[in-house]
């Protein structure tokens, strides 16, 4: 929302009906009465602003667009989502459950950036967007709304330490999701550094072939096209199921 501030125009009316008494009654054209209503007008004008106060009025921002459909879409969603990862932690007292929300919310940010630089990416994010940020906003909207119940009961308790010992396994899926979106450059830049190596060593301004060397025995990992934070740590893929469910007996059920 934008904020568009008006100025009250009482107080200008108020200074404007001073000069007009004045002039009625006393000659203007005398310098020491037009120094005397100045002044006087400038009195009435800062007692009026006393009263009258500015009047703020929101109102709704015109959306950015990119031209871009799709992007528009991922950029707005993204926003709402970051705006969402704040407020649950500023609700949510659970210093370590905090920290990790802003891990994921520098995450998630640097995901967005990245993507609106590179449009091409979007594919790359789609099952992040349609399922993984909203899951996961889900789960801290769960845990914060359990956590200020003031009950140690079994459900509230056992669901909360699900979530708390989720969330490390989320955090790092989601520098996975990151990372991943920077695979095609990181085997660029290795074809490049090859080149060049392979050129300079023709040339004779190496000492070999020392940096094609390294690369061959550190080749550049292909990017994993699909994230699970279900089991991040886990080298199988597992399908979207819930695995676990548990009925936090307020109409919600917790997909882990």
């Amino acid at each position: 929302m934008k904020k568009i501030v008006h100025k009250p125009a009482a107080p200008l009316y108020a200074a404007a009906a001073v000069w007009v008494l004045y002039a009625l009654l006393f000659p203007l054209y005398r310098v020491g009465h037009f120094v005397i209503v100045l002044v006087a007008s400038a009195a009435v004008y800062g007692i009026a602003r006393l009263f009258c106060k500015d009047v703020v009025e929101e109102v709704p921002e015109e959306p950015k667009t990119t031209g871009n459909p799709e992007l528009d879409k991922m950029v707005s969603e993204g926003q709402k989502a970051l705006e969402e990862m704040r407020r649950l932690n500023d609700s949510i007292q659970d210093a370590a459950i905090s920290a990790q929300i802003d891990r994921l919310e520098q995450v998630s940010g640097k995901i967005f950036r990245q993507v609106q630089k590179d449009p091409t990416q979007l594919p790359q994010i789609r099952k992040f967007m349609s399922y993984y940020l909203p899951t996961t906003l889900k789960l801290l909207r769960a845990y914060d709304d359990m956590s200020h119940q003031g009950v140690q009961g079994e459900n509230i308790t056992g669901t909360m330490e699900k979530v708390e010992g989720m969330m490390a396994t989320i955090v790092l899926a989601f520098e996975k999701q990151l990372d991943s979106l920077f695979g095609d450059q990181a085997m660029d830049i290795s074809t490049d550094i090859t080149v060049l190596d392979n050129m300079m060593a023709r040339e004779g301004l190496t000492g070999g072939d020392a940096v094609h060397q390294a690369a061959q025995e550190n080749p550049v990992a292909d990017p994993q096209p699909e994230l699970d934070i279900r089991n991040a740590g886990d080298a199988q893929t597992q399908p979207p199921q819930a695995e676990d469910s548990v009925d936090a007996g307020n109409g919600i059920t917790l997909e882990l």
